[in-house]
């Protein structure tokens, strides 16, 4: 018989794996924290983020719509022929190479 190494009966570490929001572990109780936020019972305070991180200056948005206007601007002056050179590939790749920039400014958009 294999010998006792507890002193005290019952589990040592708590029960069930990680809470989660509306966990049959909780009860699908939650407490309001100090920011309003609502967390699980139990769960970690996390605290609000700055305003500063949370939103975006004005020029993102205004950088977003001038990307994708001078692309498309780009792209029709190239298809009606009036850049200098006459329709050329080296165009097309610039308008869309603009519209990609404006995409790739909206995913940094808060």
């Amino acid at each position: 018989m294999p010998r006792k190494t507890k002193d005290a009966p019952g589990r040592v570490t708590p029960k069930g794996g990680p809470v989660r929001r509306g966990s049959a572990g909780t009860g699908g109780r939650t407490t309001a924290g100090a920011s309003g936020r609502t967390t699980p019972a139990g769960g970690r305070y996390t605290a609000p983020i700055p305003r500063e991180f949370r939103s975006s200056p004005w020029w993102v948005p205004v950088l977003i719509l001038t990307f994708f206007g001078l692309g498309l601007i780009c792209i029709l002056l190239n298809y009606l022929g009036l850049l200098p050179g006459g329709a050329n590939n080296w165009y097309l790749l610039l308008g869309l190479g603009l519209i990609v920039a404006g995409f790739i400014a909206a995913t940094r958009y808060h």
